[in-house]
């Protein structure tokens, strides 16, 4: 494991090559070439990724060209991944900087083409991002996603190692695009330390969480899907059977003054169901967030995640140290 760096101390040599190769090494098995945007011409292509990936209404788009070059220019994140052999743009990131004294960049939008899917070209992005950071002494990297979608938190929680802070109810506010349209866009925001153990190794090999072994712990399921597929709260659980042991307060909302380690269940694949019911949904969207919200806004901590959709979330104020 590289070194861990205490408060106020910079980055070492050793440690700034090591995160550089991982980037390179990433990248390559990607099959891209992950480098820095600027031009008015990169960030245009950037612009249009995005678009075509989100699919804004007529007459918007996911980033406004002047902003982004303002950003660029002041000094925050923005790349691009160019396939090695076509030198198509196949993703981009950009993000900007928080209050100086977090050390922290804002990981705004990132996107890859259907033609890159499945080639670890998100991952390729991440870990250039991480690289350029820590040039800079920034140590964290923050951003939202949406906690209904399974890969996104498969990808932002076990293959990277980031680590959700707060429940963000309807962030953004309703927006026009394809993805979110029709939907309160609540999002988890998450942190991921970039000088952890996990980062620092940067090899993608993700340790994801164990939903048997949670559960033979005694973990309490609090939100599963019903025989009909809607949401259920307290259960029932994996083995099918109702499961509360008591983790849930007056009105079926989990309460972090329980304790233990709870499993927060969610569909295999929102993006379809909006589009084929809408109401359900937005019945795990509400769901969900009455299940999350409380556990972390009380002082829980999401330590994991099975690939198989379940949240682990712990509330042993022992195990935060």
């Amino acid at each position: 494991m590289a070194e861990s760096l205490r408060p106020g101390e910079r980055m070492t040599s050793d440690l700034l090559a090591t995160a550089a190769g991982a980037a390179d090494q990433a990248a390559r098995a990607a099959g891209v070439v992950v480098r820095e945007l600027a031009s008015l011409d990169e960030l245009e292509a950037m612009i249009t990724l995005f678009d075509a990936i989100w699919e804004p209404d007529t007459g918007n788009s996911s980033l406004p060209l002047d902003l982004a070059r303002a950003m660029v220019k002041a000094g925050n994140y923005a790349s691009g991944a160019y396939d090695s052999a076509t030198g198509q743009l196949l993703g981009a990131c950009m993000g900007f900087f928080g209050p100086p004294v977090h050390a922290e960049l804002h990981s705004h939008i990132a996107g890859v083409l259907p033609a890159g899917l499945g080639r670890s070209v998100g991952f390729a992005l991440k870990v250039h991002q991480r690289a350029w950071c820590l040039r800079r002494d920034v140590r964290v990297i923050a951003w939202t996603y949406d906690p209904l979608i399974r890969r996104n938190a498969y990808f932002n929680l076990v293959k990277l190692g980031a680590l959700p802070v707060e429940y963000l109810q309807n962030f953004y506010g309703a927006l026009d695009d394809v993805i979110n349209v029709g939907t309160e866009t609540d999002r988890l925001l998450v942190h991921w330390d970039l000088l952890s153990g996990f980062a620092n190794a940067s090899g993608g090999q993700p340790t994801p969480g164990s939903l048997a072994a949670e559960r033979s712990r005694g973990a309490v399921v609090v939100l599963s899907a019903g025989p009909d597929g809607r949401p259920v709260a307290g259960g029932p659980n994996v083995d099918g059977a109702l499961s509360t042991g008591g983790a849930l307060s007056t009105g079926g909302v989990v309460s972090s003054g329980d304790g233990g380690t709870f499993l927060v269940g969610v569909p295999a694949d929102i993006e379809a169901m909006r589009v084929a019911d809408p109401a359900l949904g937005a019945a795990w969207r509400t769901a969900l967030r009455d299940a999350l919200t409380p556990l972390l806004a009380g002082g829980a901590r999401v330590t994991g995640f099975d690939r198989s959709g379940w949240y682990i979330v712990s509330t042993d104020k022992a195990g935060h140290e």
